[in-house]
């Protein structure tokens, strides 16, 4: 079939008209793509032929059906990033935690319902490193008739930031765990994916924001990089943030966004500069020794009846390492918590966890140095099973994991002082076990082994509350003084600070065995992840539905 019928047909299936239907349909064909970008072409990995793939649109309470079909020699999974997968953990897409992987040739029906969900968030490879070029939006709008809580605008845009390396991400991810070194970091950041001037290559391939003046637009800003923090501004243009995580806030006004692998961010732009063409900037925060892409990704927010050759108006990006920058921004998030969004924070706690996360090495013959970098949460560096957890507790298949994932550290330490000298992990398959409708307090510790860093954490199948964060070792008797129980950001990523700590609240009400990792990709890699099980509470509509028939086979 020629290249462009695939392309109509696949545009046909891709953008559904938004009425009262209540099941959305979409194709996803996992194919091989030649790219060209920084001057260099590659091939890699896409849905549909795109990169960013295709947007996901559906409104509240939708059921919404993909089938992912895998042209590619890689196995592929997908997974739908916020989505509450309420009872539909099968589809939740993170390979061997709730599915074995779509292996070449096959395909398998995502089916799942947007229950309570309205906003921005997005989709992408959850195996490997295939994520890096296989992402794209989902948007989910209110019910129909249901208003935004905030001014309607007059049009509304996705901005998806991305990574781009010009070597193949799947050799660079191998390469890594074979030397037991870092892995390349990328060569650009990407809007919509384009990368905008970059250094040693004359092409200008940059993504344009057309706007017109007087007009009201709601950017959905996505940051489906792999392994960066991001800051976003558009020169001389305030930005009123009001929903993140698919979870609205109270609206505030800010010039820069910060934004971790994994987060959206949604705000409303009003055109009321001067005709004329504003850089917008994406720019890397690394507050610590860590190598980072520094490359700033470029575009451009050009009004309507801007003259060719207009000088374009430029912006000041934060420093690299602009910690406040990214403590006022994260500060200043409040959920909605109106009569119709209410913040149903846990104000009980049946089981309060201690993770102290962070990096470390342990032995590896065949590495470079005679070690590894790995990384773990309180010192457990998690091994993937090569049966899915989720099939393992469903059909209770012994030997494929073990529910005594430590609640607290075995070694109580100096979390953000002198590192112990032993900077050894422990290997496991482990789960934390919840009954179902539990609450669950966690504080997440960042560490000073070897470097420490700011970590996005993700947790699948809930959201949560942000309750809490500071900087230095958390105190268990102080801290929680401080914490907002009434109006805190409901997420579900949340970036813990440099040698700091970030306390979280959440009710495991859905049935299931939920991933909860780093969202940087190389500490995903290096071990930094582990499942809470829920169990299943009384009756059908507590009880996790049973698998699907085309459930992948490992």
């Amino acid at each position: 079939m020629a290249t462009w019928v695939r392309t109509l047909l696949f545009v046909s299936v891709l953008v559904p008209t938004l009425v009262e239907c209540k099941t959305r349909h979409y194709h996803f064909a996992v194919v091989l793509k030649n790219e060209t970008k920084l001057c260099a072409t590659k091939t890699i990995v896409t849905v549909n032929g795109k990169c960013p793939g295709p947007t996901l649109y559906a409104r509240e309470d939708d059921n919404v059906l993909v089938r992912v079909t895998n042209h590619v020699q890689y196995n592929v999974t997908i997974h739908w990033h916020g989505v509450r997968q309420l009872r539909t953990g099968w589809s939740d897409g993170p390979a061997y935690i709730t599915q074995c992987p779509i292996q070449p040739g096959q395909n398998f029906l995502y089916n799942f319902t947007l229950t309570g969900q309205r906003g921005t968030l997005l989709w992408h490879a959850h195996i490997s490193w295939l994520r890096t070029t296989v992402y794209g939006a989902i948007v989910i709008l209110p019910k129909k008739g249901v208003p935004y809580p905030f001014p309607k605008p007059d049009k509304e845009k996705v901005i998806v930031l991305g990574e781009w390396w010009k070597a193949d991400t799947e050799a660079v991810v191998n390469q890594a765990m074979q030397t037991g070194l870092p892995p390349n970091i990328s060569d650009a950041h990407t809007i919509n994916g384009h990368p905008g001037p970059v250094p040693n290559c004359s092409s200008d391939d940059a993504y344009t924001l057309h706007v017109e003046t007087g007009k009201t637009y709601l950017l959905r800003i996505i940051n489906a990089a792999v392994n960066d923090e991001l800051f976003f501004k558009i020169a001389y243009h305030k930005l009123t943030v009001v929903e993140v995580d698919a979870a609205y806030t109270k609206p505030f006004q800010t010039d820069t966004l910060f934004l971790g692998p994994g987060q959206t961010t949604t705000v409303l732009l009003k055109a009321e500069q001067g005709i004329g063409k504003y850089l917008i900037a994406i720019s890397p925060f690394m507050d610590t020794i860590v190598a980072v892409d520094n490359v700033t990704g470029i575009g451009y927010l050009r009004y309507n009846n801007t003259l060719a050759f207009t000088p374009t108006t430029l912006v000041n990006i934060p420093a690299a390492n602009a910690t406040p920058v990214t403590s006022v921004f994260s500060n200043s998030l409040r959920s909605l918590n109106s009569k119709e969004y209410p913040a149903n924070v846990p104000l009980t706690v049946d089981h309060s966890l201690f993770f102290t996360i962070g990096v470390g090495i342990n032995p590896c013959a065949t590495c470079f140095n005679g070690s590894r970098a790995v990384a773990a949460i309180n010192n457990v560096s998690f091994v993937m099973p090569t049966t899915a957890l989720l099939q393992a507790h469903y059909y209770g298949i012994n030997g494929v994991f073990t529910d005594d994932f430590p609640g607290k550290p075995l070694i109580p330490f100096n979390y953000t002082g002198t590192p112990p000298s032993n900077l050894q992990t422990m290997n496991g398959t482990k789960v934390y076990r919840l009954a179902y409708n539990a609450t669950v307090q966690l504080v997440i510790q960042g560490n000073s082994i070897l470097a420490p860093e700011s970590h996005p954490t993700h947790l699948h199948g809930s959201n949560f509350f942000v309750v809490g964060r500071g900087v230095g070792n958390f105190d268990p008797e102080k801290d929680p003084l401080k914490f907002n129980l009434i109006d805190p950001v409901e997420r579900n990523t949340v970036s813990v600070p440099t040698a700091g700590w970030t306390a979280i609240r959440f009710r495991a009400d859905n049935p299931g065995v939920w991933f909860f990792h780093c969202h940087l990709e190389v500490h995903t890699t290096w071990g930094l992840k582990m499942a809470f099980l829920v169990e299943n509470g009384e009756g059908p509509n507590e009880t996790i539905e049973p698998p699907p028939s085309d459930l992948p086979k490992c």
